[in-house]
């Protein structure tokens, strides 16, 4: 499956699964950086489909990237967004890194955050604009740790 195909399915895919929900809203699909991002709007679902910890968001993430890969389609990863729920935890996120370097430089003292992948790239993103700050990853798994410090 070429990549406007694999655009064209998993459209459809999302679809199928929100009609599962009984949300017949059509989500908007798009390719970046040889990732399929897709975006869902806003629906009275949205709880649902998030859910707690937004474990339901990567669950359906998890799905879709799933069926691109058994469909041999040419991209498979997938970036699913509910309301824009990421990108809203992401700008968080991100202000509370920039409080986490300044609170760095005024002590001293490197910070550690245990943080799931996609929280990582955020914190390594972020501290890449303070060229007196570092970042370096520790550990394997669910036991990776993030490390701020002075460069």
């Amino acid at each position: 499956m070429n990549t406007e195909a694999s655009l064209e399915f998993i459209k459809k895919y999302t679809a199928d699964v929100l009609s599962f929900f009984g949300e017949n809203v059509e989500a908007e699909v798009s390719l970046r950086d040889d990732v399929i991002e897709v975006s869902i709007p806003a629906t009275s679902s949205n709880s649902l489909l998030i859910g707690r910890n937004a474990d339901t968001l990567r669950s359906l993430q998890f799905i879709l990237s799933t069926v691109l890969r058994n469909s041999n389609a040419a991209i498979q990863r997938v970036n699913l967004d509910i309301a824009d729920y990421k990108k809203q935890r992401a700008e968080r996120l991100a202000e509370k890194v920039r409080e986490w370097v300044e609170e760095v430089r005024t002590t001293g003292i490197a910070r550690t955050e245990s943080l799931n992948a996609a929280d990582r790239r955020i914190v390594h993103h972020v501290v890449s604009e303070f060229s007196d700050m570092k970042t370096t990853s520790r550990g394997e798994g669910r036991d990776r740790t993030i490390t701020i410090s002075v460069a």
